[in-house]
């Protein structure tokens, strides 16, 4: 593993009223690792990826990224340092092909801003082949795949960017075996090219399977993080329940 963080989160807060969400969480994350968070609903993970994200701003505490204070306004401000969230939900507009959601927003356009659709096509393919994903075709609207073809793309989107840290977002729920089998090798993937994975999961068995460290939130307080091969499925779900450490 490098020896400095890709990011580091520190000593963070964020209550909504009278409802603390996150007391004092502090958490990082290494380049080429996949840090697994879990915790039951309400636990605060939630929070925690939307304040990485932009999405949200924190009461207290501070965002490094790669040694250097950051101020997450916006998730404009995520995506200028590398970080790009991949939400349960995809964001993936259904009736456009795997080209136009994976340039969504940000297309390539050549003089008089015209759109270059057949340099985006062909970036696409380029990409696809270099995470050794194949689809059908890349002219079919994206309601037309899988649930794992459709993850591949929302993947292929952030990577295309040059993200360097990926917030992945339950990534196999509601997915088949063979499906979650094939995020499983792309998330292998992204860790050997060096990127940073945060994994929110439920299931523990993904986060087992991907892992290398787990973070325990519980009641919106980081009971511990530990590495995978000194847990077992059963201590981390008692942390998960109990809010207490696996050896306390």
């Amino acid at each position: 593993m490098a020896n400095n963080p890709l990011i580091e989160m520190q000593h963070i807060s964020k209550s909504f009223g009278g409802v603390q969400a996150l007391s004092d969480v502090s958490i990082d994350l290494y380049p080429g690792e996949v840090m697994g968070i879990v915790g039951h609903n309400g636990a605060g993970k939630s929070t925690l990826i939307k304040i990485l994200s932009g999405a949200l701003r924190a009461d207290e505490g501070d965002i490094l990224v790669q040694k250097k204070p950051v101020a997450m306004r916006s998730p404009r401000d995520a995506r200028a340092h590398g970080i790009e969230t991949i939400y349960q939900t995809l964001a993936l507009a259904d009736n456009l092909a795997a080209p136009a959601n994976i340039f969504l927003g940000r297309e390539l356009k050549g003089k008089f801003a015209t759109l270059e659709e057949k340099r985006m096509e062909d970036e696409t393919a380029a990409l696809l082949k270099r995470l050794k994903l194949k689809l059908p075709s890349l002219k079919d609207a994206v309601k037309e795949l899988s649930g794992g073809q459709r993850q591949a793309i929302a993947i292929s989107r952030a990577i295309y960017f040059n993200a360097q840290v990926l917030i992945m977002d339950e990534p196999t729920a509601a997915l088949g075996p063979q499906e979650t089998a094939q995020v499983a090798e792309l998330t292998k993937q992204l860790k050997a090219e060096g990127i940073g994975i945060f994994l929110i999961s439920h299931d523990l068995h993904d986060v087992f399977d991907l892992c290398d460290r787990i973070s325990v939130l519980h009641q919106g307080q980081l009971v511990e993080t530990v590495r995978k091969e000194d847990v077992s499925k059963d201590e981390v779900l008692g942390m998960i329940i109990m809010g207490k450490e696996a050896k306390a």
